[in-house]
């Protein structure tokens, strides 16, 4: 990176839950930014973890077995091959970190798939 990057301003260049924005990069993995409102779908990345930080709102995590409620400074890392579906009942903002050429439904596919942006 050869510029600071604000968070704040870059999430306000989304207009639509679920297409996260690509804010920059770590080695081999993309920095994302997402708005999240609503349920996502259910999958799982059989190849690897997911990590999940939220900067505004409160994101659940539904589990096959529990929910994970997150509040704004916290974060989760879903395991690899751990089904997973992303809730929030009001728009939250969310920061996550995945290797490059994961793809957002992992192995549900579907009409929420969609390429990141860079921002």
């Amino acid at each position: 990176m050869v510029e600071k990057i604000n968070l704040a301003a870059k999430l306000a260049l989304l207009d639509t839950a679920y297409e996260p924005g690509i804010v920059g990069y770590l080695n081999d993995y993309k920095l994302q930014v997402v708005k999240v409102k609503g349920p996502f779908v259910w999958h799982k990345h059989d190849e690897t973890d997911d990590f999940f930080l939220v900067i505004r709102g409160r994101l659940t995590i539904h589990l096959r077995d529990r929910d994970i409620d997150l509040e704004p400074g916290e974060l989760y890392v879903v395991p690899r091959g751990v089904e997973h579906c992303p809730d929030a009942a009001e728009e939250t903002e969310v920061l996550l970190i995945e290797p490059n050429a994961t793809v957002n439904t992992g192995d549900a596919g579907g009409d929420m798939t969609t390429e990141p942006r860079m921002l």
